[in-house]
């Protein structure tokens, strides 16, 4: 019985597979990916833009994991929706500011790189913030046509 419980339940790879393959988990792997690309081509011109590249990694690794394990369900003492929301907006917001600032100064090579990068991260963390959106992924229950549904 606990070997048939144990095959039938998804592990932690299965999981991380399944979760890999939404819309949602292909966003995140790019963004995780994305400011990897971002945090070497600016160490490797001027390191002092690299803060923002380092903590936007690391925070869409953490929702990542949280979003793979199903923790949003579990914890429900955080609002994630609106969390993951105002993660996305603020970065994108970040991120267009920085590669202005990145591309106007110019520099060398590895400096407008990341520039341009970071233009490509704007878009997709706007992106990622349109389609987490809270209020627009609410939906309403239709309401009751038949009078006996109804309240008497």
């Amino acid at each position: 019985m606990a070997d048939s419980e144990r095959l039938s339940a998804p592990g932690c790879w299965a999981a991380c597979t399944n979760f890999s393959r939404t819309r949602k988990g292909i966003l995140l792997f790019a963004e995780i990916i994305l400011c990897l690309v971002i945090l070497i081509c600016f160490s490797a011109s001027t390191p002092g833009y690299s803060s923002l590249s380092v903590v936007e990694m690391i925070l869409a690794a953490i929702f990542f994991v949280i979003y793979m394990c199903d923790l949003h369900t579990k914890i429900q003492i955080i609002n994630w929706p609106w969390s993951d929301f105002f993660r996305t907006l603020i970065a994108s917001i970040l991120y267009l500011i920085t590669s202005i600032v990145v591309l106007v100064e110019g520099g060398n090579h590895s400096k407008i790189i990341a520039g341009v990068l970071g233009l490509i991260a704007t878009s997709l963390f706007g992106y990622d913030a349109y389609i987490t959106f809270p209020l627009r992924q609410q939906r309403h229950t239709a309401a009751p046509t038949d009078p006996a549904d109804g309240p008497v």
